[in-house]
């Protein structure tokens, strides 16, 4: 069934529902990425948990970038991002690439990284790498939603325990559970 919505739904949540529609989603805990690129305007990245699959025919991931990203211009520039799934270990990387007090020199710092194919910069013991090529986007209120076609996966930290955002905090997820 095709679905599409031509007009805002009536009854939307007011202001003061903010707060209760924030404090739910604290409640569905994401997995903890670093979104990086690199091209004309230099390496960017940032940390995000609205990344999720659509398809695997063909293989696509489904990115949110808040447009007050300072890297929301220059992944839509240089039309390439890696999207590095976090490994517990690597909490400390996510907090700096989520810090607007850091300058990109010294987010990049903190982690070892190499080119891929696409040219964006892959972490070294990230759980998995995805590389994509920026695809469809749609604006959607605060957010950039990017459709990004994945071109390559490296699994790189395959086996090592997960890092997710859950309750506002980070958690260690063992990867033997």
């Amino acid at each position: 069934m095709n679905v599409s919505v031509k007009a805002p739904l009536p009854g939307g949540l007011d202001a003061g529902s903010a707060r209760r529609f924030r404090d739910g989603m604290a409640l569905l805990a994401g997995a903890v990425t670093i979104v990086t690129t690199d091209g004309g305007n230099g390496r960017h990245g940032f940390t995000a948990t609205a990344v999720c699959s659509v398809s695997d025919m063909p293989p696509t991931l489904l990115v949110c970038i808040n447009r007050a990203t300072s890297a929301h211009p220059h992944v839509l520039d240089h039309g390439v991002l890696a999207v590095n799934v976090l490994a517990g270990a690597q909490q400390a990387l996510s907090s700096a690439f989520g810090s607007r007090s850091k300058t990109m020199e010294e987010r990049f710092a903190g982690g070892r990284w190499r080119r891929g194919v696409t040219g964006a910069p892959l972490l070294e013991g990230a759980l998995a790498c995805f590389e994509c090529r920026v695809g469809r986007v749609v604006e959607a209120g605060t957010h950039t939603v990017v459709f990004a076609q994945v071109l390559d996966v490296h699994l790189p930290g395959e086996g090592a325990d997960g890092l997710v955002w859950f309750a506002r905090r980070y958690a260690v997820l063992p990867a033997s559970c």
